[in-house]
């Protein structure tokens, strides 16, 4: 059974220092539609850029989200991944997967080389899965609930840069856009059921990928109500960043504490930067958490024995040699500033994009740098 938002905004509401500030005349004041980064409104450019196919293998997924955990088998700490189970995983979420990295990529290049293939395959792929109503079959595993959650985000940011740009490319196609828009808050609001009553003890990472995913829907679909859930997951996850700069239940993973601390601390850079959008920038406490999380995941990237110190495990950082697993200081930097050595970071690993948090960030935060750059 449900439990009551009741408690939920009674904590929010306790906390009020370290939630948003939102005194004063906003972009999110009565009758005012909510609006992404700017970023997100910029015109498309014309080049001669290389892009990329159209996916053929992205058919809309209405299938029973299905699908084993990478880790099945694993202890609680559920940092063992399981080869066979991981196979799995992946044949089984392919069109979703398919669709996620393509529709980004389409986005990407349409914003970045103005030609109309890509554009055409985007709203190829946003017609198929809206009118299918995609991703909307039962969720019987908890690693279905996730792949819900993780599609709406990526879903929603690539469609954000096409139905905010500048360049108004979907102006000729009102149908596709009411579509959407519908399916869209379909999906958000199945995500907002699914993730709004985890227990507090509990809530990690996955709650803020959900909160995430709901925040950009809410933008596209300008729904207010989803967006001021998002927020009240953005409050509750600074109250859970300790004096240390730690995720109490993120050290629970062990030998991938570390991975998991830059995994949670992601989406919350992205509800951070569309809620200083809208007026709701954090204040000085929620800003202080953010500093010592970010703070505290850059020093575990450089000396990850402060994590093995922690949780007594020598940690697995293989995966955080990708340049995409930085991809979080570009909004970061963005919302709340860096200092010179992040800056000095942030620099040498640009271009920084994420499928799941809008593609190509470095174009959406910064652009002038890496349209100068074009190195990819």
């Amino acid at each position: 059974m449900m439990r009551s938002l009741m408690p939920l905004m009674a904590l929010v509401t306790s906390v009020v220092t370290l939630g948003c500030n939102a005194a004063g005349p906003t972009p999110t004041a009565a009758g005012a539609h909510l609006v992404p980064p700017p970023g997100f409104t910029l015109a498309v450019v014309q080049s001669d850029k290389e892009v990329k196919a159209c996916p053929s293998n992205a058919s809309p997924f209405t299938a029973a989200l299905d699908f084993p955990s990478r880790y099945e088998g694993s202890d609680k700490a559920r940092d063992d991944v399981n080869p066979q189970a991981e196979r799995k995983y992946r044949e089984l979420i392919a069109p979703i997967s398919s669709l996620e990295r393509g529709l980004s990529q389409q986005v990407d290049d349409y914003m970045r080389a103005g030609n109309d293939e890509s554009l055409e395959c985007a709203k190829k792929l946003l017609r198929a899965w809206s009118s299918a109503n995609a991703l909307m079959g039962q969720a019987v595993t908890h690693t279905g609930k996730s792949m819900r959650k993780w599609a709406l985000a990526s879903i929603s940011a690539a469609y954000v840069r096409l139905k905010f740009s500048a360049s108004n490319p979907l102006a000729s196609d009102p149908q596709l856009v009411a579509a959407v828009d519908k399916w869209l808050e379909t999906v958000a609001r199945r995500v907002v059921e699914e993730w709004r009553d985890q227990p507090l003890e509990k809530m990690n990472n996955h709650e803020y990928w959900a909160a995430w995913g709901v925040m950009a829907a809410s933008v596209a679909t300008d729904k207010r109500d989803l967006f001021e859930w998002s927020i009240q997951q953005f409050q509750i996850a600074g109250t859970q960043v300790d004096a240390e700069g730690f995720l109490p239940n993120e050290l629970a993973r062990d030998t991938r504490a570390l991975q998991y601390h830059n995994y949670a601390l992601t989406p919350l850079t992205m509800i951070a930067a569309f809620a200083k959008a809208n007026g709701r920038e954090p204040e000085k406490a929620q800003r202080e958490a953010m500093d010592r999380l970010s703070g505290r995941v850059l020093a575990g990237m450089d000396q990850p024995d402060m994590f093995k110190r922690k949780t007594g495990d020598k940690q697995i950082t293989a995966d955080l040699s990708e340049k995409s697993k930085l991809a979080w200081l570009e909004p970061y930097c963005w919302t709340f500033g860096c200092d010179a050595a992040m800056n000095q970071r942030l620099e040498s690993s640009r271009p920084l994009k994420s499928y799941r948090l809008g593609g190509n960030l470095t174009d959406i935060f910064h652009p002038k740098v890496d349209r100068l750059k074009r190195t990819s």
